[in-house]
């Protein structure tokens, strides 16, 4: 298989959809890897690194998109990408398509097998290929609400952790699974008062167990989401309904009622965000202020630290991308279940039915897909 890596072009996004590592499985197994020179510069690969582990380095992303079978990369296509899609081509990375109607048409239109990491999921329930950037995301929103609520960034110019004589910063999260988790870590390392709310009564005792009780669980629901929110100096979105769009839990309401200088960081902006008044924000300019209340939505937080992400990411994501390789993307979907999940779209159909219902858009079961029954 002719495998493709273009150079990301999400402001700022230095991440890259294969490490050498990802390249030599691949080329050691007769597969030819294609990567836009200049690819890994911003995750610190040089195109020599690339060279060495078997690639051949392409000048222009037309040329890898054109001649590639599946594409691999980390973020969705952008809008200027559209055009170098290929017809019944495979395409491996990220997608959030419920926050992106456009692209999943184009997708539908070009008969584009998509896989998306984020929903890929085990028996057991888990999201093996999102875990990774979830864990980076929760410990980085806790590091930018920390700096976000600098006086100079319009922040209350609190100190999560206080010192002696001075109360400690209040931290909210809500969703409790690796995001969450991995947020509330960062905001106790940091001596702050945490909460964490989710509708799991089973993974709230399970938080309360791993914490040793130090981050007060609260059980989701509007009127406990309310209170912590506008008791709160940060407030973590950390919602997610696997494909679907992030529901609404913090409302314009509640947020007018919070401090002059309170942070949201809404890690759930991708797929649309769960607080109310975030929209997308990029690295560049990753803050707005809001009924006085410091907002950071950048849609690609893990990007900012692309060394630890480019390489946790490839990680999870080599096995499958191999088994996609070896036995082509019929066969590798049909003998893998997880994988399976992964297809949002096929041959011409939303194969995903949280995307479709999201997008307002006919829901064909992948086995129907697979056989040539499109549902219009």
């Amino acid at each position: 298989m002719i495998v493709g890596v273009p150079k990301e072009i999400k402001v700022r996004e230095y991440r890259v959809g294969m490490v050498p590592g990802f390249v030599r499985a691949l080329t050691s197994r007769g597969h030819q890897v294609l990567v836009q020179k200049g690819a890994g510069l911003g995750s610190f690969i040089s195109d020599d690194d690339y060279v060495a582990a078997g690639a051949t380095m392409i000048e222009t992303a037309d040329e890898v998109w054109k001649r590639a079978e599946m594409i691999v990369k980390v973020k969705e296509p952008l809008a200027e990408e559209y055009e170098r899609i290929q017809t019944g081509q495979t395409i491996y990375t990220f997608f959030h398509l419920a926050a992106v109607p456009a692209l999943a048409k184009v997708l539908v239109e070009k008969k584009v097998t998509s896989i998306a990491y984020e929903t890929i999921q085990l028996p057991n329930g888990s999201l093996p290929l999102l875990k990774p950037m979830s864990e980076v995301a929760g410990r980085l929103a806790v590091q930018v609400g920390a700096m976000s609520l600098f006086r100079e960034k319009g922040g209350k110019g609190i100190l999560l952790g206080g010192v002696p004589g001075v109360r400690r910063g209040r931290v909210t999260v809500i969703g409790g699974g690796a995001v969450g988790t991995n947020a509330a870590k960062m905001a106790l390392g940091l001596g702050a008062e945490v909460t964490i709310l989710d509708t799991n009564l089973e993974r709230l005792g399970y938080l309360d167990d791993i914490f040793g009780g130090r981050v007060t669980t609260l059980f989701s629901n509007q009127h406990n989401i309310h209170r912590s929110v506008v008791e709160s100096d940060l407030v973590v979105g950390a919602v997610l309904i696997p494909g679907a769009a992030a529901p609404k839990l913090v409302t314009e309401a509640m947020l007018k009622e919070m401090g002059e200088g309170s942070v949201v960081v809404d890690v759930a902006v991708d797929q649309g965000g769960c607080i109310e008044t975030c929209v997308p924000t990029t690295h560049e300019n990753p803050t707005f202020i809001k009924h006085g209340v410091v907002h950071y939505c950048v849609a690609n937080m893990p990007g900012a630290v692309a060394q630890t992400s480019t390489y946790a990411l490839n990680n999870a994501t080599e096995p499958y991308g191999i088994k996609l390789a070896q036995l082509g993307a019929i066969e590798a979907i049909q003998s893998d279940k997880p994988l399976a999940l992964g297809v949002n779209t096929y041959n011409g159909a939303v194969t995903y039915e949280a995307v479709a219902t999201s997008l307002g858009m006919p829901y064909t079961p992948l086995a129907e897909a697979l056989a040539g029954k499109v549902r219009a």
